[in-house]
């Protein structure tokens, strides 16, 4: 099968996000000007840098009280900072929870129930028994084709990891289980990892 995306695909459901998978979730905390929390999750999330390390986020939709954005987009304009929340199989259900769209000036960790800390370098709240969180400033946001599309980049100026997590001075994703998001309403679970040696390597 072979489509052109500005035809359409002729199937049920778009195939997009099925063909690019598995995608690692960004659990994004912000927060307003106002002082406000916000947390939600982003699939089209990743590292895209090493020194400095550095993220990206993308948000691809808008609600009536943000206009042309959602709230987590709206905040980092305001205040120019996020945490990346690191999503485990056992928050998968609070996670899923956070995704509601709700108003402006909700707090989603009151909402769902979660157990929130203050970041250590920048104004914002983080996810408190996250494996690991990633506080972070914007360098950038760019508009993306698209009507709602936007692309956040930061500079990841704070690391926070879980103790149990490390093992023998290693971040073992092991332990936590990282939930991973699919195409449709589909997720997956890493629980078993391999390694291999580039050609390279000495």
């Amino acid at each position: 099968m072979f489509y052109r995306p500005e035809d359409g695909h002729g199937l049920p459901h778009n195939p997009f996000n099925a063909i690019v998978t598995p995608r690692p979730i960004g659990w994004i905390s912000t927060r307003g000007a106002d002082g406000c929390d916000n947390l939600a999750p982003y699939s089209f999330f990743n590292a895209c840098a090493y020194v400095p390390p550095q993220v990206m986020f993308s948000s691809t939709s808008s609600k009536e009280d943000r206009g042309d954005t959602k709230d987590s987009v709206g905040n980092i304009r305001e205040t120019g900072f996020f945490c990346v929340n690191i999503v485990e199989y056992a928050a998968r259900d609070v996670m899923n929870k956070t995704s509601t769209m709700v108003s402006a000036g909700v707090d989603e960790f009151e909402l769902a129930g979660i157990s929130k800390e203050e970041c250590q370098t920048i104004p914002c709240s983080r996810v408190a028994n996250a494996p690991a969180a990633l506080e972070c400033k914007v360098t950038q946001i760019i508009k993306l084709e698209g009507e709602s599309n936007f692309a956040v980049f930061g500079e990841v100026i704070g690391i926070h990891m879980r103790d149990d997590c490390i093992v023998d001075g290693r971040f073992d994703v092991t332990r936590f289980h990282p939930l991973s998001r699919l195409g449709y309403r589909d997720y997956s679970v890493i629980k078993e990892v391999f390694s291999l040696t580039r050609p390279d390597d000495n």
